[in-house]
């Protein structure tokens, strides 16, 4: 029963991440990750095939693997977590608490994946602000 939860989740969160993609505002780094997770649980044989894929190799292989994230893929998911941050922030125009809260961890985001999340270079050398590491 739980393999087939794991699975299920794991298809959907695909399915997700494989339209946000495509869709400019939707994140696909959290679903796609979710099936990797998911896949992991619930079947070999899908973990294997999902593993293998160039959709998990593009966008959270790298990541997984400890090497970290290109300046593109950070910028990507800083832009659209500040976007959908912007709306929470925006309609607790009457919350002064929220928009504080929303707001530190707004910053506390930025500042994980500008220094927590290693930078890689297009073809997977670790980079540091851009600049070749020495």
């Amino acid at each position: 029963m739980r393999k087939t939860i794991y699975i299920s989740l794991g298809l959907i969160s695909l399915g997700v991440g494989a339209a946000a993609a495509a869709l400019p505002l939707l994140p696909s780094f959290p679903f796609l990750l979710l099936a990797a997770f998911s896949f992991a649980r619930g079947s070999d044989r899908l973990h294997s095939w999902y593993l293998g894929t160039r959709l998990y190799k593009d966008n959270i292989g790298p990541f997984v693997k400890g090497r970290g994230m290109t300046w593109a893929t950070k910028i990507k998911t800083m832009v659209i977590v500040t976007l959908s941050m912007s709306i929470g922030y925006i309609m607790m125009h009457k919350i002064p608490v929220g928009r504080i809260i929303l707001a530190v961890i707004w910053v506390l985001h930025i500042v994980y994946f500008i220094f927590g999340v290693k930078t890689i270079g297009a073809k997977g050398a670790q980079t540091v602000f851009g600049g070749e590491e020495a």
